[in-house]
This record gives C-alpha cells, structure tokens and sequence, in this order.
C-alpha cells in the first residue's frame, strides 16, 4: 500500500490505537489545499501505517477531511472573508497570535501525549503562539521549511517582479513600503506588524527545536538571516514515483505546469517561445491569464493554455511532453513539479536559482539556464528540440532514476524516523 492508498483508506484517521511512539501533525488546513497541506496529510498517514499512534491538528474549514481530532481543532481564519469590522480585528489579532489555538492545542495535549509534534504551514491561521505551548509542555517540536516565511514577511523573498532580500536587516518596514502582501497597504500593514512582533519575541529562532529543509538552499539562506546551522537538517521531499508511469519517449511540444503568476517567469518563457519557434502548451491559473491568452492568440497555434487540469490529465500531458519548462525567477524551494516530471522520465529545463540546480543535473537530468534570460532560454529550447529523440529519451531514464534514489517515499521515512530517534523518541 503507498500513501495515495494510505490517505484513500482512511488509515489517516488512525489515532490512540498504535502502539508505537506518538506523533502529532500540525498544519493550518486539514486538506490538501497546496503541496505544503498535501505533505502534512502525507507525512502523518505514513507513520500512522507504521503503527505510530497518531494525532491531527489544524484549522477548522469546510472543505476539511473528516477526523476525530476536529473537536479539538480553532475556529477558522480566513481574513478574505466578509467579516464585520469588530470581527475583522479579533482575526487580525489571531493571525499573529492566536491563545485560542493554544488553548485548543493544550485540550488535546491533556488527551493525546506526542513524543513528537512535526508542524508544517501555521503562520496566519494557527500563529507561532502554538510553539510556546509545545515548549512549555516538553514536547519536541520539528518543522518542515516549505517556503522562507520563518524569515521572510512574505515567504517568498520575491516583490516587485524581482528576488528581495531587503528585511534581513531586520527593518520589516520593508513590507508596508513595498506592498509585499498582495499589492495591499492593509495586509502588507498586518504583516508587517506579525512580522515585528516575532522577531521581537524570537519566536522562530527559540523553536521549533528542528527544522527540515528539502534543499540545501534553503539552509543556506536561512543561515545567511541570523538562524543556527545547526537546527537545520537536510531531508528532500518525497514523491511517489512507483505510482507515475515512465514514459520517456520524447514528445513534439513542451509543457508548463504550475500557477500563472509573475515570479514563475512565465513572461521570459512566452518571449524565449517566439524566438525559438517551439510548441508550448500550458497548463495552470493564476494572476497572468490575461497575458497567456494574448500569447496564445499571437502564437499561430505554438502555444496553448490548457487552464487547471486534473491529476489524470496532468499525467497524460506530461508523459506527452519533449521536457517539462521550470522558468522561475524567484527562490524555488524543491517543487513538486520537477520530482512529478522525473518519474515520469521527462527531462526538466530550469533556471539557476534556488533548490533547482540541486535537482535538474546540467546535461544529466535536464538542462539549467540563466534567470530571466529569454536569449538562452530560447537557445536551450531549440537545442533540446534539435536532440536526436534517443538522447533526449537517455536524460529523461536518469531522471526517472534519480528520483527514485534520492526523493523516495523509504528513503524519505528513513531520515525522518533517524531526527526523530535524534530528539530522543525511542523508535
């Protein structure tokens, strides 16, 4: 059973009956909202099949999936939502700090001892608060970094078209000054506050007690802000590569997966398109729609727009593909996409930046260029259209078996259930 099957089985609901040792999982949502929610519910069903007794706790939400732990789970944060004024500023306040997560937590602390608590995405719903509580209970308390939001306001190091550094002097000004949260003078001031008040109480530098990198990037970056190297430890993301059907055969057209948005450098890789003459099809939304349909409409039938697909079709586009295009400008951590598009056993042209040099494997794996360079990126596209099929077939199989090295599911648990023994669990 692999851990699609796992989360369809309902054993993701596993709970006081384990015998092994005791994990709580924290995440803002208790639904595969995004990669990060998806590797919570992942991450919590692989040790709960193990026979690890098991906890859930998370933000309450309508689209939830159904558990016991729901009692137990804070009132939904949503500030998009049409609040009332009075209601808008208690949310607010509870982004940044919220005592009724921590008093939820502490409820079902008193039922449901962890030797291990591993905490995914909780900033803006549950709050750093909930850290304090675990701290104050001598539970050991483990993160996974899946983005820089431990350093940066906005968790992206990237505003205004470009990668940005500027807070990591400590002036978190910065936020309001550039509208880093959404272009918004209100939320990028919420933020701003959030950010002030952390730093002032060093909620992240005083836990959690490890924090999980899927790149080496990521710890380097971090360490770069002040954090202590040696709270970091190095465990790739997982991806269930058994489940994805090898299909290296090269296609005619490349293919874009992922969201439409300014920092994917997707404006590069329509320019790079028009100068190299290659068929692009794109599959995603996201704030750039408008600027894909003119493409598409300018393209004389090279690039299509797909919109958001389903897993299904995501596979069948792939596995059709000559190689998967990752043209980001901004600090890519160790997407999804690329580890989807290797078990696949498709190639992957990436730019140079962030956690992707330690994935694509220049003339191994795939191809790296430069950031925001259409120039080279057009030249790579028209290369690897010009390769002679066996060879771009011959990149795609040491893809394929990378991943299946490096970024699967055995391995994966291996290293986590060794920082678990190393915060002193008795596995």
């Amino acid at each position: 059973m692999d851990i699609s099957d796992l989360l369809n089985s309902g054993v993701s609901q596993a709970g006081l009956s384990g015998t092994g040792p005791a994990l709580l999982s924290i995440n803002n949502y208790h639904y595969p909202r995004g990669g990060a929610d998806a590797m919570y519910l992942a991450h919590g069903a692989a040790f709960a099949s193990l026979g690890w007794r098991h906890a859930w706790f998370a933000m309450k939400h309508p689209r939830n999936r159904s558990t016991s732990w729901s009692r137990y789970f804070p009132e939904e944060i949503e500030l998009g939502q049409p609040y009332s004024p009075l209601e808008r500023v208690g949310k607010a306040a509870a982004s940044i700090w919220s005592v009724q997560a921590q008093q939820r937590l502490q409820a079902l602390l008193t039922r449901f001892r962890p030797d291990v608590a591993h905490l995914h995405n909780i900033y803006h719903h549950l709050s750093p608060s909930i850290l304090s509580t675990l701290r104050d209970a001598g539970i050991p308390t483990v993160m996974t970094a899946h983005d820089f939001k431990m350093a940066c306001p906005n968790y992206r190091m990237y505003t205004q078209g470009q990668v940005c550094e500027r807070c990591r002097t400590g002036n978190v000004a910065n936020v309001l000054m550039h509208r880093c949260i959404g272009d918004s003078v209100l939320a990028s001031a919420l933020v701003s506050v959030e950010a002030l008040v952390h730093r002032s109480l060093r909620s992240w530098h005083r836990g959690p007690d490890r924090i999980v990198a899927p790149s080496q990037f990521v710890i380097d970056k971090m360490v770069s802000w002040g954090f202590d190297a040696r709270r970091f430890v190095l465990i790739r993301n997982p991806v269930q590569a058994t489940r994805i059907e090898p299909q290296p055969e090269p296609g005619r057209d490349f293919v874009y997966i992922g969201r439409l948005s300014p920092e994917k450098g997707l404006d590069c890789l329509i320019e790079a398109v028009r100068r190299s003459g290659v068929s692009l099809t794109l599959a995603g939304e996201g704030p750039l729609e408008p600027l894909i349909r003119q493409a598409v409409a300018q393209s004389s039938g090279r690039i299509r727009w797909l919109g958001r697909l389903e897993a299904d079709r995501v596979q069948a586009l792939v596995g059709g593909a000559r190689a998967i295009v990752v043209p980001s400008q901004w600090y890519e951590n160790a997407p999804l996409s690329v580890l989807e598009a290797f078990a696949a056993a498709k190639p992957v042209i990436a730019t140079r930046i962030g956690g992707l040099p330690e994935m694509v494997t220049h003339g191994r794996t795939g191809w790296l260029v430069p950031v925001a360079d259409p120039d080279a990126l057009a030249g790579m596209l028209a290369a690897v259209r010009s390769l002679p099929d066996p060879q771009v077939s011959d990149v795609g199989r040491a893809a394929r078996e990378f991943v299946l090295s490096e970024h699967g599911w055995p391995a994966y648990m291996d290293r986590m259930r060794a920082l678990y023994q190393a915060l002193g669990v008795s596995i």
